[in-house]
């Protein structure tokens, strides 16, 4: 008894000293990062003081300058360079070789570079997210649960479970290999490349770069030419945290440009991650598919949300507008098609209007508004069209936001949040990616045509289901043909990092995010080797040594009963065959 006692006060010891070790926090160097020329304090030059007129059509596409402007004012920012072809390959060439120094090193370094972005972060939110606001029109609330919280539950992942995701797996090796070790290895790839999107700047360079650089890679961003000024700020905190544990300078690198940039890195890099719209990914795998590089492919989505009738109709609405609000050209996985029962569909309506006509749209950092600018220019004339073809085929406005303050020059950059009844799937709204404020509503009888409805896309990214029971909820979203779900939720899923993302169809395929996403930065490795060595090795058996005896062929007949019979009598008596047939073998040699 005494010895049990004994035993428990010990464990009882043990843990009350890992929770104070929890108490202690680690070690973590805080590093400067110079932001004297971003921030909107009265200092920056008369180059930059004037109101920027974007040309029209592909003009904008090329050039040797990214030119870059604050969409919600119009007010110039100033310029980046767009990269050539060849200075893209010795961008490349600089991360390969900082890279073969980075692979060597220990999870522990590379934990210690996580918790230095991550205090970084932490410590100036506020920073980051007016720095994303006015590159891209977002609010700062909308860039805090993009940006901030994402990347923040990102590295929190990483330093709980990356390390086990990459260590070596061992594997079952199997009844022919008993006498084997079977093992996963995870390797580097070498240069991860990414092109993504300008809809979440800050978190789409965080989000590759972090298990990019986890995994033992190094890795180039071409960064969008709508989002260009606030992501060469970011890669500054990149840069200033490799610094701080003496990490290779050139691991990480950001490159700015239009279309010929981005074909430059596919060409030359060993894994591409691409972030953005079907037409651009179908050229990227063409491309890719000269060097025989994998891909990893997030694109378009038209997301369905599904309200059944037996949910709460105050708090479901509430949720539905910030699903939609999210689509207003800021998040790629936002709600673009919503489904409600037949019996419910007047009072959620009615709630859905009576919220919308209390939002306002302005300028994000100019007052308190609830959603703010299209990031690029010309998008609202795209939203109008599929607005006017709906109600040419008979769709209705009920509800429509309201405009704050904006200045004349900016007005193109907005689109009010709009409600639309009588919606139907011959619409455009309904099939093609609005990536705008616009929420189209239309009814539903049953579980089976709600279904029909909401796999009725060339999409395939996400859906959001709403039920008072939660198993018929969860059974409606089992059917929908897509690669993330939310049961009673929207877009909870990305909180969950430990959970792949990506979607199927238009939507893309491979997976970023979680173990999935991790190991889909490496390079996959079987190994085998003798469990048992050098006291059990594998010999080829007699029969079957060169030259092959007369009985080889019924040898290995026997053999493959003797090992994957279905009753155990006939295994054993294959068993018995096979070690006849060596024994005979050995009798005739000697």
């Amino acid at each position: 008894m005494a010895f049990w006692w004994s035993l428990l006060v010990l464990a009882f010891a043990f843990a009350v000293c890992k929770f104070l070790l929890m108490l202690i926090p680690p070690k973590v160097p805080s590093i400067d990062v110079d932001a004297s020329d971003v921030l909107e304090d009265g200092n920056q030059s008369q180059e930059n003081s004037f109101i920027y007129v974007p040309p029209r059509g592909t003009a904008q596409q090329s050039g040797k300058k990214v030119q870059c402007y604050e969409p919600a004012t119009m007010k110039y920012l100033g310029y980046v360079p767009a990269l050539t072809p060849d200075e893209v390959k010795e961008q490349i060439e600089k991360v390969r070789k900082a890279q073969k120094m980075w692979a060597k090193t220990s999870f522990k370094q590379r934990r210690q570079f996580l918790r230095i972005l991550l205090k970084y972060i932490i410590k100036h939110q506020a920073l980051i997210c007016e720095i994303s606001s006015r590159d891209t029109g977002k609010t700062m609330v909308d860039a805090s649960l993009g940006e901030i919280m994402t990347t923040c539950e990102k590295i929190n992942w990483l330093l709980s479970e990356g390390e086990q995701c990459l260590k070596p797996e061992y594997r079952s090796s199997g009844r022919a290999m008993l006498h084997k070790r079977s093992r996963v290895e995870f390797h580097p790839l070498g240069v991860i490349g990414a092109i993504v999107s300008w809809n979440y700047p800050f978190h789409n360079i965080f989000n590759p770069m972090l298990a990019a650089v986890f995994s033992g890679n190094g890795i180039v961003i071409k960064i969008s030419e709508h989002a260009s000024w606030s992501g060469c700020f970011y890669f500054r905190i990149i840069q200033s945290a490799l610094a701080a544990i003496g990490a290779p300078e050139d691991l990480v690198e950001v490159i700015t440009g239009f279309a010929e940039t981005g074909e430059a890195l596919v060409s030359s890099v060993d894994k591409v991650i691409f972030v953005g719209s079907p037409g651009v990914g179908k050229m990227i795998m063409k491309n890719a598919a000269e060097t025989l590089i994998p891909v990893t492919l997030e694109l378009g989505g038209k997301d369905a949300f599904i309200v059944c009738e037996d949910v709460d109709v105050d708090h479901v609405a509430q949720i539905a507008v910030r699903a939609f609000l999210q689509s207003s050209g800021q998040n790629c996985a936002g709600a673009e098609r919503f489904y409600v029962h037949r019996n419910i569909y007047p009072s959620f309506v009615s709630k859905i209007t009576k919220i919308i006509k209390s939002v306002t749209a302005g300028p994000p950092l100019a007052g308190k508004y609830d959603m703010g600018a299209l990031c690029m220019h010309e998008h609202s004339e795209k939203l109008e069209g599929l607005v006017n073809d709906a109600l040419d085929k008979g769709a209705e406005i009920v509800a429509r936001g309201s405009f704050g303050h904006i200045g004349e020059d900016a007005v193109d950059q907005y689109f009010p949040p709009t409600v639309i009844v009588n919606v139907n799937h011959s619409m455009r709204l309904m099939q093609e990616e609005a990536f705008g404020p616009i929420m189209p509503i239309m009814k539903f009888s049953s579980d089976e045509e709600v279904i029909k409805l909401a796999n009725d896309s060339k999409y395939g990214l996400g859906c959001a289901v709403f039920s008072g029971s939660q198993s018929h909820a969860r059974e409606i979203a089992s059917h929908i043909h897509c690669g993330v779900a939310a049961v009673n939720d929207f877009a909870s899923n990305y909180m969950c990092q430990s959970l792949p993302f990506g979607g199927v169809k238009h939507s893309g395929f491979g997976r970023f995010g979680g173990v999935e996403g991790l190991r889909a930065c490496c390079l996959v490795k079987s190994v085998v080797e003798d469990r048992w060595w050098p006291f059990i090795k594998t010999k080829i058996p007699k029969p079957i040594q060169y030259p092959v005896a007369e009985n080889g062929f019924e040898f290995q007949e026997s053999l493959v009963e003797a090992l994957y019979g279905l009753s155990i009598w006939d295994r054993l008596q294959a068993l018995v065959t096979v070690l006849k047939m060596l024994t005979e073998q050995n009798k005739k040699e000697k």
